[in-house]
C-alpha cells in the first residue's frame, strides 16, 4: 500500500470521526476528528456565522441527537483533493433535516489527520 492510499484511508477515517459525532451528537468523537482550534464559518438560515469547533461542539451536545430522533443516516464525502500533508474533503450530509455541504480542510499534524477548518452551505 502506497503512503498516499494510506493517508486517503486516514482522511476518511477522520471524516467518519465527523459524521459519527454530528450523528449521535458524540462530541468525543467530534474531539477526534477537529484539531483543538479550529474554527467554522458559513451561512446558517442565511445568516453569517462563525465558531471555534470548541463552542460548536457544545451547541451538538445540546441538540437532540439525530440518530435518536430517527433522522436517517445520510452522509458521504463527495470528494477528496489531497496534497503532501494538506486536504480538502467536500461532505454531503443531512444534519436536523437540512442537507449541508462541507468543505473541510484537515492538515497532518503529528501523523495525525485533523479538520482544522470547517465551511459549510445549507439549502
Amino acid at each position: 500500500m502506497s503512503e498516499n492510499t494510506s493517508d486517503l484511508e486516514l482522511i476518511t477515517q477522520t471524516v467518519e470521526h465527523y459524521f459519527q459525532g454530528m450523528y449521535h451528537s458524540d462530541t468525543e468523537r467530534l474531539k477526534k476528528a477537529f484539531h483543538p482550534e479550529a474554527y467554522l464559518f458559513g451561512y446558517f438560515q442565511g445568516a453569517f456565522t462563525h465558531a471555534s469547533a470548541n463552542d460548536w461542539f457544545e451547541m451538538v451536545k445540546q441538540r437532540p441527537a439525530p440518530a435518536k430522533d430517527g433522522e436517517p443516516y445520510d452522509m458521504r464525502i463527495v470528494s477528496i483533493d489531497l496534497t503532501g500533508e494538506v486536504a480538502v474533503v467536500k461532505v454531503a450530509d443531512l444534519y436536523m433535516d437540512l442537507r449541508f455541504t462541507d468543505y473541510l480542510t484537515l492538515l497532518k499534524v503529528d501523523g495525525e489527520w485533523l479538520i482544522v477548518n470547517k465551511v459549510f452551505h445549507h439549502e
